[in-house]
């Protein structure tokens, strides 16, 4: 199935809760801090039915037509598959969705490749998980997740008291029916505008945290599940022009509050085993599918600033600077470079021994710290290409329109290159994207996208070949002695 943008609107208008403050958001669709967000999903959907799309976003298989980070990769050209589609959805957007539906349905598609891991420990779960991914991919679902906990909880002895209760989620009870759920989980990107959500744990827990083990999947509007998004950036901004980025691609990230939220067994498929409840991440190829889609979202992203950069300095009348050109040169192969991880990931793909294959991990890991170094370092790079021309700009285009103002505008702020009115779009949409409050949000964004720096470089550090490297060491030691 591949739902229409009209159909997948339609799903998401279902009284969830969704708190901006105190305010209840009645309808995600129809509130101005998420109305333009949730109509440009929809157009993401309707992508998927266009023509020219056919054979980009999605596969047929059996006479089933499904989104192509469904496929389950059984050799290169599957990869690459994934990779065209991948690469459509972050063009659509920039770059600009952390989480766009491509993301989380990729990392469950990943946990089936690899579902017999479901089965440890006397789990008996893979049953399970291959049929909500069979119910995600016929559903055309869009999930986010939320799979850390609450950064209050991770020292117990902060919140712990004989009248208080832990904050990060856990079971407080269970019968034959399924369990009950309590408590917060962190940071549910994209949350208000899913369908459903994944509960589960990517950070590893202390043996004693059986009872926060759980791993389940949630429909958003299901009784007792409340969202706490973040402010708004999109909401007050007004007019496109202004803010054209925030405008429309402010996911949004959520808290969600779980209040004796009740799960039924068939969508429970880690249950007290906190071991087993990180693993299925790293012990199938989740991690480095859905991370993969975030390695092709950056290079989106980095394309958009590599042609910002270049704008800006034509603009400013400084592109043609030797050292500007310097400049732009070093950005645009740092934007080269990571484009060739990607491809290498693809080029040295890895299998997974039961039939399936999924990127090279270790080039996948290398460009997730790549983001995670250079991104604010590209960005300032490019604020300091746009010197002080942001904030000579009108406080609002409006002035264009005046009789007396609007002359004098085109007038003084124009070159011989470019009119007042286009210079002035220019420099909005380079300050929503470097220096707004959307934009900090992406900096921070990129800096935690998997986690601190020293996870990143854990993961990194876990996939170096080191006894071949240190072999080399080794043979050239021993082709010589001490006389």
């Amino acid at each position: 199935m591949l739902r229409s943008g009209d159909e997948y609107l339609a799903g998401i208008r279902d009284g969830r809760a969704v708190y901006i403050g105190k305010e209840r958001v009645a309808d995600v669709t129809d509130h101005p801090a998420f109305a333009n967000a949730a109509r440009m999903y929809a157009a993401m959907y309707d992508l998927k039915r266009a023509d020219d799309m056919r054979d980009v976003l999605w596969v047929e298989d059996g006479g089933e037509r499904y989104p192509a980070w469904f496929l389950k990769p059984r050799d290169r050209r599957d990869l690459e598959i994934r990779t065209a589609a991948h690469r459509a959805i972050a063009a659509f957007s920039h770059g600009l969705l952390g989480r766009s539906p491509d993301h989380v349905a990729s990392s469950i598609t990943g946990l089936s490749i690899g579902s017999q891991v479901f089965d440890r420990d006397g789990g008996g779960f893979s049953e399970r998980i291959d049929a909500y991914y069979e119910h995600a991919r016929s559903g055309d679902l869009y999930l986010a997740y939320a799979i850390l906990p609450p950064q209050g909880a991770r020292k117990p002895e902060l919140y712990q008291s004989a009248d208080r209760s832990p904050p990060t989620l856990r079971v407080t009870a269970e019968d034959s029916e399924g369990v009950v759920l309590n408590g917060m989980k962190m940071l549910a990107t994209g949350a208000v505008f899913a369908d459903e959500l994944w509960i589960g744990n990517i950070i590893p827990l202390a043996p004693s945290q059986v009872k926060e083990s759980v791993t389940c999947a949630v429909p958003v509007n299901a009784p007792g599940v409340a969202l706490w998004a973040r402010k708004p950036f999109g909401a007050t901004q007004g007019i496109e022009f202004h803010n054209p980025l925030s405008h429309r691609f402010d996911e949004s990230d959520s808290m969600i509050v779980f209040k004796d939220v009740h799960v039924p067994w068939e969508r429970v498929f880690v249950h007290d085993n906190p071991a087993l409840s990180r693993d299925i991440y790293v012990r199938t190829p989740a991690h480095y599918m859905s991370n993969h889609q975030s390695n092709v979202r950056f290079a989106a992203k980095l394309r958009l600033l590599v042609g910002l950069a270049s704008k800006v300095a034509r603009s400013n009348g400084a592109r043609d600077i030797p050292a500007v050109r310097e400049e732009l040169a070093d950005i645009a192969s740092m934007e080269a470079a990571y484009g060739g991880m990607i491809d290498g990931q693809l080029q040295a793909f890895g299998e997974t021994g039961n039939g399936y294959v999924h990127v090279n991990p270790r080039y996948m890991y290398a460009a997730i710290n790549y983001a995670v170094e250079h991104y604010g370092r590209i960005c300032d790079r490019v604020r300091t290409l746009m010197g002080g021309g942001v904030f000579q700009m009108p406080a609002s285009i409006d002035v264009a329109d005046d009789p007396a103002l609007g002359p004098v505008f085109e007038d003084y702020w124009s070159t011989a290159d470019e009119a007042a009115t286009e210079r002035m779009k220019l420099f909005h949409l380079a300050w929503d994207l470097l220096g707004s409050e959307f934009a900090m949000r992406h900096d921070q964004y990129e800096k935690f996208y998997v986690g601190p720096r020293f996870i990143v470089r854990d993961y990194n550090f876990r996939h170096v070949p080191w006894d071949d490297y240190e072999g080399l060491v080794d043979s050239i030691m021993a082709g010589y002695g001490t006389r």
